[in-house]
């Protein structure tokens, strides 16, 4: 149903009842007067009440105007290093600021939000695994020239 629709039904919602009275009245008198033969008396029976034209009695004009939205803000915040934050607002109030958040629970998070957010967010995972891993070489071969260091003092 359109709007228009709807708004034609209540402007012709008073003239409905009058309509249902003149409806009833000519449904008392045809079954007062005795009837000519079973056959005329079937048909008025089979009918069925039409349904009444508007809105059902006790219906709300909207749910809309009952429904309270809540507005949160989530704010989630990486660095290169692959370290995640995140904040929540509800409204102008902080709930929690600087929460610390793994990676794994970011890209979880954005695959189930929307593939639109899971790509670029997963980009950015992916470049802070690579740049540790490659820290991490850098590390192992510091470490490994330390100890080839420490033998020849200890020989």
């Amino acid at each position: 149903m359109t709007v228009d629709v709807l708004t034609h039904d209540e402007e012709t919602a008073a003239e409905a009842p009058a309509v249902a009275v003149a409806t009833d009245e000519a449904a008392v008198t045809e079954s007062a007067s005795p009837a000519s033969s079973e056959g005329d008396a079937a048909p008025a029976e089979e009918e069925a009440p039409k349904p009444k034209r508007g809105r059902p009695k006790g219906a709300t004009a909207s749910t809309a105007k009952k429904t309270r939205t809540v507005e949160l803000t989530l704010t989630v915040t990486g660095t290169a290093d692959g370290e995640w934050q995140a904040e929540l607002k509800n409204g102008s109030k902080w709930v929690a600021k600087g929460l610390e958040i793994p990676a794994a629970a970011v890209s979880r998070a954005a695959k189930e939000l929307h593939a639109d957010l899971s790509g670029p967010i997963d980009e950015v995972i992916n470049q802070a695994r690579e740049a540790q891993a490659a820290k991490v070489a850098a590390l192992e071969a510091e470490l490994e020239k330390a100890k080839q260091a420490l033998a020849e003092l200890d020989a």
